[in-house]
């Protein structure tokens, strides 16, 4: 079976995808930084084998964790770098942003996807493997109070073309799921009424296809790939550098 690991599991877009590729039978590797949100995932999952692991991707100790849980299976297929820190909430202008804060974003959003894929690169390119990397539409937008969030995703963004490049036996995607009925999406919006958003589960069709279908390396938006579903318009679709 297909081996999975999906880090900030336990909720949100991660939740979703790991609950569907449970579904169709693939192994799991799951983390998330709170361990009851991670139970709580791993007893709704339909019967598989899935280790669940908490702890911070940011912490190089929790990394050697999952890179030990995913070398026990002897091989990864699809790393998803999902978990994700948004910053402060209410977002703050940039002229306020605190600078530790700031630092604690990159390290997460950023810095931790890159140490995965330095971990786990012999395992991703002796399966001909797949990684995406969860970004946002605040990676090519320049909205008021997002420039922690979208100066890391677009940071991001261009790790993952630069690692194209560099690795071309792996298919890596920067994967913009576009506005999600999330908890983090509401901390961005506190206190208002995100109901009106999709759910997560609506965009995992869009990443799957990437996964089951391998077009070519590149940034590509949820909405674009939900047009055509068909793999021989998939093949075809640019990759999106720019919203």
């Amino acid at each position: 079976m297909p081996v999975a690991l999906i880090t900030g599991a336990s909720l949100g877009l991660g939740r979703a995808v790991a609950t569907e590729l449970a579904r169709r039978g693939w192994t799991l590797v799951v983390d998330a930084r709170r361990a009851g949100p991670l139970d709580d995932l791993v007893r709704g999952l339909a019967p598989c084998s899935v280790d669940a692991v908490s702890g911070d991707v940011a912490d190089p100790a929790h990394r050697t964790e999952l890179f030990e849980a995913v070398q026990r299976h002897g091989r990864l297929d699809l790393l998803v770098n999902n978990a994700s820190d948004l910053g402060p909430s209410p977002l703050p202008h940039l002229k306020d942003y605190p600078l530790d804060k700031l630092a604690d974003v990159f390290a997460i959003d950023v810095f931790a996807p890159i140490a995965l894929v330095q971990l786990l690169q012999p395992l991703l390119v002796a399966g001909a493997g797949t990684i995406v990397n969860i970004s946002s539409d605040a990676a090519v937008e320049a909205y008021e109070g997002w420039g922690g969030y979208g100066s890391a995703k677009a940071a991001l963004d261009q790790a993952s073309a630069v690692l194209a490049v560099e690795e071309p036996a792996l298919n890596v995607y920067a994967f913009d799921p576009g506005d999600m009925r999330t908890a983090m999406h509401q901390l961005a919006f506190p206190g208002e009424d995100i109901s009106d958003r999709p759910a997560p589960e609506s965009v995992v069709p869009a990443l799957l296809a990437l996964v089951e279908r391998h077009p070519a390396s590149g940034r590509y938006r949820a909405r674009d790939l939900e047009v055509n579903t068909e793999p021989a318009n998939l093949d075809t679709l640019p990759a999106e550098v720019s919203r």
